[in-house]
């Protein structure tokens, strides 16, 4: 009796544990959300002649404004602070075939914005910009050595998962050290590469691409793409043709 009292009781300090761990999880994960919700940038909009924008369909159905994100030249820089998570582009640059566009995006202060890494980076294949039906695909790093390929076709659809790990992607010392990245995405025939200082951290066939509900092409408009609670300085911001 006394062992299967035993046996019992142990079962139960087991679930309840099991009970209060999930429940301590559940309150530290709503408190990060609570912690990280869009900080609205004073003195927010577009400032560089030529330039639109517009922030993710679930942020403009939370209440979002693109006023409440910042893009802004600074010297020969230009320096975007969110806000809501935000594409940016100069309807102009558009490009087609094959071709790379590039830029180096610096993080001044690492997580200056936020309590967890957030990403930004380029996007090309823009169509329908600024719409609700607007479709692109971006690769975009964080600080903390990881990197994402996505796109919006209106719907999301994701190349490499929630984000993967790389050596190529540098990370910051800490929260509050700088950070840079050297971007690049390239069309190459029927791949589409996207590299990280240098090195190619993803290769894609453009045939798993372009489809129905992803992008309509690979041609199309390029820019710049942010996530919520960024502040980043971008530099080289060129399209080179082979």
């Amino acid at each position: 009796m006394r062992s299967r009292m035993s046996a019992y009781t142990m079962r139960r300090v087991h679930v309840s544990t099991l009970a209060v761990v999930i429940m301590l999880m559940a309150q530290v994960a709503s408190t990060v959300r609570a912690q990280d919700a869009n900080r609205a940038v004073e003195g927010g909009g577009i400032a560089i002649p030529g330039w639109v924008g517009r922030i993710d369909p679930k942020e403009a159905s939370a209440g979002e404004k693109l006023s409440n994100a910042k893009l802004a030249k600074e010297g020969d820089a230009m320096r975007v602070t969110t806000g809501p998570a935000v594409a940016y582009w100069a309807s102009e640059n558009k490009a087609s075939g094959n071709y790379t566009v590039k830029a180096t995006f610096r993080e001044p202060k690492y997580m200056s914005l936020n309590n967890h890494p957030h990403p930004y980076g380029l996007f090309i294949a823009g169509h329908d910009m600024g719409t609700d039906q607007q479709s692109y695909l971006y690769c975009a790093a964080y600080g903390n050595g990881n990197f994402i390929v996505r796109g919006f076709g209106p719907a999301t659809f994701q190349m490499n998962g929630r984000g993967t790990t790389s050596p190529a992607v540098n990370k910051a010392a800490g929260p509050g050290e700088s950070v840079t990245q050297d971007i690049a995405l390239s069309v190459k025939g029927d791949k589409v590469e996207c590299a990280i200082n240098g090195t190619v951290v993803g290769t894609y066939d453009r045939s798993a691409l372009v489809s129905d509900g992803k992008l309509k092409s690979t041609d199309g408009i390029y820019g710049l793409r942010f996530a919520h609670n960024t502040d980043v300085i971008v530099t080289g911001f060129t399209l080179t043709k082979p």
